[in-house]
């Protein structure tokens, strides 16, 4: 880091790989891990370097990031035998930018504490498009002074970062907005059904929402991807199928009987079935596509999500409505 601090980063997975290619960058001394080294290979032509083990990594770092698919994988990294925390020092601070469990990321953190280190939750939010330009929203979540020690880290990796409190209430708040993505994909998918069964032209009925009331972020990502017909927005249906999970535990835990969600997990969990868990999660669209016997599809739209905005340095959004 710019203050001489040397970042791990475990977990190259779709964001992963991206939110690293970040810090590297932008020119932070990086060391990586995961269970592929392939995934490494253009990280590591552009100055990282690679650790063999977990153990490898946190001796050569101050900084560690797990960027991983499921609270028990960031269980497993951190607890395991010859994990994180088996070689861990006083003073390192633990990052865990995964979507993950509130409660878990708490009880891990007790540990990170009890090794005299600092833990802070970074979940992001926006998808990979903007990953791979550092130009994704960062939700953190810690302690005041963890949070300014890594802001020059998370100012490469995004472009909008809150402190959302204490640790934990980023990622109740990460869930809620992916929960809320999810709402919107579905309805998205019963309206453009709906439009191609009516007899509307799919491009205008795209930009009449687009312009409308209607609009979303999932709108003018999603709806694209769906459009074109690749469904690739470099996310699956069984991370939908967990993020869903891990708002229904939050809700539980606060009591509230929810009426949509369980409904939108029985949806996805119907899609799974159907078309794999490992298929992109646009593509429950087919459910209405395949019951209704149409083929929702238009030219002119791209088949990944590209951000062509330019890369700028990271502020901390402030909860009087300043930048910092």
């Amino acid at each position: 880091m710019e203050n001489g601090q040397r970042v791990g980063f475990i977990g190259l997975g779709n964001v992963g790989a991206k939110l690293a290619g970040s810090i590297v960058r932008n020119g932070f001394d990086l060391f990586v891990h995961d269970l592929d080294r392939s995934r490494a290979a253009s990280l590591e032509a552009n100055g990282a370097r690679w650790a063999d083990s977990l153990v490898e990594l946190v001796d050569r770092v101050d900084v560690i990031i797990t960027c991983l698919p499921s609270p028990e994988v960031s269980a497993g990294v951190l607890e395991g035998e010859n994990g994180v925390l088996s070689a861990f020092r006083p003073g390192m601070v633990w990052m865990e930018m995964s979507t993950t469990d509130e409660a878990e990321v708490r009880r891990l953190a007790d540990k990170i504490t009890a090794a005299r280190g600092i833990a802070m939750e970074c979940p992001v939010s926006g998808g990979c498009h903007r990953a791979a330009t550092g130009n994704i929203a960062i939700l953190a979540g810690g302690p005041r002074h963890g949070f300014d020690r890594v802001l020059p880290l998370l100012a490469a990796m995004g472009r909008q970062i809150l402190h959302t409190g204490p640790l934990g209430s980023a990622s109740i708040l990460k869930v809620i907005t992916n929960y809320l993505a999810t709402a919107n994909l579905l309805s998205l998918c019963e309206a453009l059904v709906t439009a191609q069964r009516a007899g509307m032209d799919l491009n205008t009925t795209y930009h009449a929402i687009r312009i409308s009331s209607g609009n979303s972020f999932v709108h003018e990502t999603e709806s694209q991807v769906i459009l074109n017909g690749s469904r690739d927005i470099n996310f699956t249906m069984d991370l939908v199928a967990k993020d869903l999970g891990l708002f229904q535990a939050v809700a539980d835990r606060a009591e509230v009987d929810l009426e949509l969600a369980p409904f939108f997990g029985a949806i996805f969990a119907d899609a799974i079935e159907r078309y794999g868990s490992r298929e992109w999660s646009p593509n429950v669209i087919r459910r209405l596509e395949e019951r209704t016997g149409v083929d929702v599809r238009a030219p002119g739209f791209p088949a990944q999500m590209v951000d062509d905005e330019p890369e700028v340095p990271g502020v901390e959004i402030r909860l009087d409505g300043h930048r910092e």
